[in-house]
């Protein structure tokens, strides 16, 4: 728009006509000055019409720049994507733009002056709409709310309005501005998610529920699971165990092979292990070193009630001192110095079944109360564990010391003796059923001709009688190492005794200078001794030639009191 050079041209150029009315009669007296006059206002004249034309031309251009605008925002408002309407103060509608129009399914032109309430869906729309226009009426800021209108076909639409009040100055009202938006489809939106949420929530408290009660339910599963793996590990254990020990006792050959004899010494032993084998009878093998004592022991088992359970054999002159009692009652894990691994004790191993305790005199004297308390109570605790263990166990126990005079010296317990001492079985020894000698003879030929692979089936008479008069303080121990050692060096089919046994057979002793079993038994082990030069492992050592382990041998030097000299 253009800039006037004056601020009110119209007024000037009205004032120039008026003086040019004033000079228009000619006077005469006026003459030359008159027509200069004239001339000075025709020139003003022409100068303004000049200047109101260009104004002119200002204006018209003007006009037409806003009328482009006007049109341009009139686009605008009309096809905004909101409706746009006016309202007065009591809620006629003033002016409304095509989209508002269109929101609500009518034509422009039938809305003017209309009351907006009768586009509402329902009462409480208009009590909303009616509370929105007191609230934009009183208040300077933006109003919102939302209620339900009538559309097109009588379609039902969820408009959001925003009104404010504009030229509302003294007694004025003003006019409403409210801009409406179909939030139709927001709405919709929001009702399904608010569905879908309140289905999540429902199905979410479901399978929570369902999770609480798979893990209560898993929770006492694992617990059953863990009971029942640590008896099955217990058991795992236990079964490693039996199966290691059996598979030791399957590959160690039996001392003597099945008893043998035919005696009425051997026939007494026979009775009385018929007699106890089907009890649960604590039992209690007497008798010289080698006698047999073992094997009577796995008859009574193997004809028990016990038989599908493992016979455990403990040997306890071969097992250390320091670790008798982790062998017998077994120990945890960090018991002592060297206990790097759990051990399940001999008892454990033998729960259900039989225990042979061999040498039970020689087992030291702060043990012997324990196992006091096992023959008892049937109880006992790991080495290093204060929990208790129940076991059920049948025992067997074999001496060849005099247990009476163990009790006198303090050696041996006196009430562990009586509780060992339920049915005792002696057992006799070679010497006292030397009628038995031949068919031990011919018993161990046999069997070391199948183990040598030699075919030795004659026993010269001198033979039997070398060995029948021999005393044998080894007992059937000692006529198996002779026999074994005959049988290796004989060439044919024929026994031939050699140096061997010559120089271990040198006859009894007169009957005038009969002496204790126990001298005896000293004598022959010093006498052996001194032959093989103290010599007691290996090859012709004193062991060998006894027919003993080493460790027991070294056991009754210990017994004895000998001492190289």
């Amino acid at each position: 728009m253009g800039n006037y050079r004056d601020d009110n041209p119209p007024a000037a150029a009205t004032e120039l006509l008026l003086r040019a009315d004033e000079h228009q009669p000619a006077q005469p007296a006026a003459g030359q000055h008159q027509r200069s006059e004239d001339g000075t206002l025709i020139h003003e004249l022409e100068a303004h019409q000049v200047q109101l034309e260009s104004e002119n031309s200002e204006l018209r251009l003007a006009q037409a720049e806003s009328e482009v605008s006007r049109n341009k925002y009139a686009e605008l408002y009309d096809f905004a994507p909101g409706g746009y309407f006016t309202f007065d103060a009591r809620g006629l509608i003033l002016e409304v733009n095509l989209s508002g129009a269109r929101l609500l399914g009518t034509v422009r032109r039938q809305l003017s002056n209309k009351p907006f309430a009768g586009f509402l869906a329902d009462a409480e729309a208009r009590r909303v709409f009616s509370l929105h226009l007191k609230s934009v009426v009183q208040s300077q800021g933006v109003q919102r709310c939302e209620l339900r209108l009538k559309g097109k076909d009588g379609v039902v639409l969820v408009g959001q309005l925003q009104s404010v009040i504009v030229d509302a100055v003294g007694s004025n009202d003003g006019s409403i501005l409210c801009s409406i938006v179909d939030g139709t489809l927001g709405r919709q939106a929001g009702d399904e998610l608010q569905k879908s949420h309140d289905h999540l929530e429902l199905l979410i408290r479901e399978r929570t529920r369902e999770l609480r009660l798979e893990i209560e339910e898993r929770k006492r599963a694992e617990l059953s699971l863990q009971g029942a793996y640590a008896e099955i590990k217990q058991l795992k254990d236990r079964l490693q165990a039996e199966n290691s020990y059996l598979q030791q006792e399957v590959a160690r050959q039996f001392n003597f092979g099945e008893i043998v004899g035919n005696s009425q010494a051997m026939a007494q032993v026979f009775l009385r292990v018929e007699q106890v084998a089907p009890m649960n009878a604590t039992v209690l093998l007497l008798g010289e070193t080698g006698t047999g004592k073992g094997v009577v022991a796995r008859a009574i088992h193997s004809t028990s009630a016990r038989k599908g359970r493992p016979l455990i054999t403990v040997n306890c002159t071969t097992l250390p001192a320091a670790l008798v009692e982790s062998e017998l009652f077994g120990r945890e894990k960090g018991a002592f110095t060297g206990a790097h691994d759990r051990q399940i004790g001999r008892f454990e191993l033998a729960d259900g079944g039989t225990i042979f305790l061999d040498e039970i005199g020689e087992m030291p004297a702060e043990l012997q109360c324990k196992l006091l308390r096992v023959i008892q109570d049937g109880e006992f605790e790991r080495l290093g564990s204060p929990r208790t263990i129940k076991t059920d166990v049948r025992i067997i126990a074999a001496t060849n010391r005099n247990l009476a005079e163990e009790i006198k010296k303090g050696r041996f317990r006196e009430d562990l003796f009586y509780r060992l001492n339920v049915f005792p079985i002696t057992m006799p020894p070679l010497r006292e059923r030397s009628s038995d000698i031949l068919v031990l003879v011919h018993h161990f030929v046999a069997k070391f001709n199948k183990k040598i692979g030699k075919q030795i089936d004659t026993v010269s008479a001198e033979t039997l009688d070398a060995l029948q008069h021999y005393h044998w303080p080894g007992n059937v121990r000692e006529l198996e190492s002779v026999i074994e050692r005959a049988v290796i060096t004989s060439q044919g089919s024929a026994l031939q005794m050699l140096d061997r046994f010559e120089s271990v057979s040198r006859g009894a002793a007169p009957a005038s200078e009969v002496k204790a079993l126990s001298d005896l038994e000293y004598d022959h082990i010093l006498r052996v001794l001194k032959q093989t030069g103290w010599r007691i492992e290996g090859n012709k050592g004193a062991a060998q030639l006894l027919g003993l382990n080493a460790s027991t041998l070294r056991a009754r030097i210990r017994k004895f009191g000998i001492v190289r000299g």
